[in-house]
């Protein structure tokens, strides 16, 4: 034996002694900090010697994921790859699964926050604070920060005026018979985030509450058995070719598609339903074991900068540090003034009140298609 013992889980130069990259990744691979990783300019050096960064279900044009790809990847030039940009929350949870120990497995997750909360039981997330940590309203982030959340909206009707003669502004009008065929969602609820929070609003529009999501269900049975309903999940591409003449979905993505093809000649227009008005905000975390740990890291810091949080808001998103922003000035005044507008203030369903209209969902929802 020539006296050196292989250590597999470290990278080892000559005989026993660390790289200083391998040093650099471990290090950055448990720090719950900035700070804990040497501070904002060795986080910054570690993420650009790994030079990527891997993402999954973040398409460009949802939240304005676009230009914060492009302005990170400017920034610091680390390449963004992202795998199945059109996937769920659900896959991403099971991608991080999967792929564990892979170098393209997630580095990062952009889910809802139900999804957030089982992945963090569950031990698959790292604890990280950003910086502004404490800016973050204590009910939008974990207090282990193993997750936090970023920006958020309210569930909206889209509608493609040139092809519905009167867009509905309510659940209660989407029963018309006049909307057979077009009632479209962005996926299953007991998948997407997006089409759960859907399900949440249309229980409240009838009688439920964030106790009872029940009435959401018989809510959806009761648009199918009417012919409404459009199994076609909601995407750009149906939007843009018709086929789902009516999303209803987040305002920011719906107000995002009004711009996207306004020069195509559409006409999209976009109402928060008064008669369902639910909130939720999107959650971002960390793989505890991302390949690229210093880039996940940092990722994270580019979001909650005031830079980030406003190409949040230039996507019509609402930033979840948008109070603490505007009380400091940076935030940019003007794209707050075109967000849809919103009658009340936005109330948000328990952590516990959250898991258990999941499970009712889980139960009812193949029922309620199937009628």
């Amino acid at each position: 034996m020539s006296g050196c013992l292989a250590l597999a889980a470290l990278p080892l130069s000559a005989c026993g002694a660390l790289t200083k990259d391998a040093v650099e990744s471990k290090n950055a691979s448990v720090a719950t900090s900035a700070e804990d990783a040497g501070g904002m300019e060795a986080l910054v050096a570690a993420a650009k010697k790994e030079g990527r960064l891997n993402a999954v279900a973040i398409p460009r044009d949802w939240a304005n994921y676009g230009d914060l790809i492009d302005g990170f990847e400017k920034k610091y030039g680390i390449t963004v790859h992202v795998a199945n940009p059109d996937g769920s929350s659900e896959d991403e949870i099971k991608a991080v699964k999967a792929k564990k120990g892979k170098n393209h497995t997630p580095d990062i997750l952009d889910v809802g926050g139900s999804f957030a909360r089982d992945a963090a039981r569950e031990g698959l997330l790292a604890t990280y604070k950003v910086e502004p940590f404490n800016k973050i309203p204590k009910t939008h982030k974990d207090p282990r920060a193993r997750w936090y959340n970023d920006y958020g909206g309210y569930i909206s009707i889209g509608c493609d005026a040139n092809r519905v003669e009167t867009c509905p502004e309510s659940f209660a009008q989407l029963l018309r018979p006049e909307y057979a065929g077009k009632v479209a969602i962005n996926g299953n609820p007991n998948k997407s985030g997006s089409a759960f929070g859907v399900v949440y609003a249309a229980a409240l529009a009838n009688n439920g509450s964030f106790n009872d999501i029940e009435p959401g269900l018989d809510y959806f049975r009761k648009l199918k058995s009417r012919g409404n309903f459009n199994p076609v999940e909601s995407t750009p591409a149906t939007v843009s070719n018709g086929k789902t003449p009516i999303s209803v979905d987040w305002d920011y993505l719906n107000a995002g598609y009004a711009d996207q093809f306004r020069d195509k000649g559409m006409d999209w227009q976009v109402s928060v339903p008064t008669d369902g008005v639910f909130a939720q905000y999107y959650t971002q975390a960390i793989n505890k074991e991302a390949p690229h740990p210093a880039a996940a890291r940092l990722w994270q810091e580019y979001l909650f900068s005031a830079e980030g949080q406003n190409h949040r808001l230039d996507g019509y998103a609402r930033p979840v540090l948008m109070d603490a922003m505007k009380a400091d000035g940076t935030l940019h005044e003007i794209a707050a003034a075109w967000l849809p507008e919103v009658e009340g203030v936005p109330r948000f369903p328990s952590e516990t009140q959250t898991v258990e209209a999941k499970k009712v969902v889980a139960r009812g929802w193949s029922r309620a298609m199937s009628r």
